[in-house]
């Protein structure tokens, strides 16, 4: 199992971010990954960086440890820019991007308020909301094809294709993930993980090659193999596990303990 982390943007402003991806390359995770929030008020702080923005920085700063985001809601953002900003990553850094995707809150989740600061339309519809996600999906691939038509040749296209991940709590995206994307993520707690990853696999029979991966809080314990959740993480076929780190006595705590 891969170990990655993500340091909130939220909580921590950009001279610590910087040193705490340095800290993670250099104790072994596999990749940093950054949020996509308009404002830091989600994720309990006072401000915010835009992702790619952030990863672009973090590029150039950094060396070895491969870059994504999770997750990039797509009923705010133009496919093609996603994919072009994802393609820039990736060519600017040299290294294989995670591109972590979503359908993005509902009108009457907590996490739409920054939406609704800015006057944001979100559909009240899930199903409309994935239906903005699958048509992500054919802009993806239409840009990133080796076979694009001549209309797409000079749009941004990495030497290696990012890794389409899709951010998940219904049966309805799993199966669309399964069938699409390269793997999905699915929050540790979540009282349906096993479901929905069932689901997603299901859509993508005999495919070792799909991603699955989990999400849960930084803590130290956790980035040992041995650890009694990251056995059960083993049994259930996770291929990635993703640290947070929200806060920042944790953030120091980063470069005093390994990955082993």
């Amino acid at each position: 199992m891969i170990v990655d982390i993500q340091v909130s943007a939220a909580t921590n402003p950009w001279p610590v971010l910087r040193d705490a991806t340095l800290a993670a390359e250099h104790a072994g995770y596999g990749a940093a990954l950054v949020y996509d929030h308009l404002a830091g008020a989600t994720l309990g702080g006072s401000t915010m960086l835009e992702p790619f923005a952030l990863l672009g920085a973090l590029a150039v700063a950094t060396t070895g440890i491969e870059l994504g985001t999770s997750v990039i809601n797509l009923g705010l953002r133009s496919p093609a820019a996603v994919a072009s900003a994802a393609s820039s990553v990736a060519t600017i850094s040299g290294r294989h991007v995670h591109l972590g995707v979503g359908a993005g809150a509902s009108p009457s989740s907590r996490f739409a308020a920054e939406l609704h600061a800015v006057g944001h339309q979100i559909p009240s519809s899930i199903a409309a909301r994935h239906v903005v996600v699958e048509q992500a999906f054919d802009i993806f691939d239409a840009v990133w094809s080796p076979d694009r038509p001549d209309e797409l040749g000079t749009f941004p296209s990495p030497d290696l294709r990012p890794t389409i991940v899709v951010g998940l709590h219904s049966r309805h995206l799993a199966e669309l993930a399964g069938r699409r994307a390269d793997g999905v993520n699915v929050p540790w707690s979540s009282a349906r993980r096993d479901e929905l990853i069932d689901v997603a696999r299901g859509a993508r029979p005999n495919d070792s090659s799909f991603v699955v991966t989990t999400w849960t809080r930084w803590a130290p314990e956790l980035l040992d193999p041995e650890h009694p959740d990251r056995r059960t993480m083993d049994a259930t076929g996770i291929d990635r596990l993703v640290l947070a780190v929200l806060d920042r006595a944790d953030v120091d705590r980063i470069a005093r303990h390994r990955v082993m």
